[in-house]
């Protein structure tokens, strides 16, 4: 896409108008888990990880992106913290690599420095985050809320916001287990027997979803 194209887009917060368009953009984002990560997005909305921080793309044809960030808890030393959790993004699979990902991205984070959030979690790839500043979070004393997180995809942004004592564990509201999209599953073994479950490698639902650079 053209910077000229780019400049079209129009970024702007998540109305309840959206929704339907919303969960149309996600479906087709993620594929075979589109239904269950729209599902949860739903879910989400109605809980109180939900603080109206969600972010739509716009062009002449209508949505084309979207973030989410919800309210999590850092189990830090001193006392629970709150926190932002990034997941999903989507982009319209036709718009995909054209940059519209990275500048929802960047308009929810400054929005969540403006706010004060000190931190921002996320799964996904490495690759793509690192643009954006986040880093593999273990290297800076933050425990994944699961196992089944590859320790690579499990990154942190530390906003200014962030303080010293902040670290410990992170813990994500109960509808990301309900919905299971916590970390990766291996599919069941086949014929070939157990070897082909425990080789086989999961699709993550809360990673970067719709967006693979640009």
């Amino acid at each position: 896409m053209s910077s000229a194209d780019l400049s079209s887009v129009e970024l702007r917060i998540e109305g309840e108008a959206d929704r339907p368009a919303v969960r149309e953009v996600i479906v087709q984002a993620f594929g075979d888990h589109g239904h269950v990560v729209a599902e949860l997005v739903d879910s989400l909305r109605q809980s109180t990880a939900w603080e109206g921080l969600a972010f739509v793309a716009e062009n002449g044809t209508g949505l084309v992106g979207h973030v989410m960030f919800t309210r999590s808890l850092l189990d830090a030393p001193r006392r629970l913290v709150g926190v932002q959790v990034l997941s999903p993004l989507a982009v319209q699979p036709a718009r995909q690599q054209q940059g519209i990902g990275a500048r929802l991205v960047r308009h929810g984070l400054a929005a969540l420095a403006a706010r004060g959030d000190p931190l921002v979690f996320l799964e996904g790839s490495p690759g793509y985050y690192a643009r954006f500043g986040f880093e593999r979070a273990s290297h800076h004393g933050f425990r994944s809320p699961s196992l089944r997180i590859p320790e690579p995809a499990f990154q942190v942004l530390r906003l200014p916001a962030c303080r010293s004592w902040m670290t410990g564990t992170l813990v994500y509201p109960e509808l990301f287990w309900q919905h299971d999209c916590v970390g990766l599953r291996k599919p069941p073994a086949d014929d070939r027997g157990d070897e082909a479950g425990r080789e086989g490698v999961g699709v993550s639902r809360t990673g970067p979803a719709g967006e693979r650079g640009g």
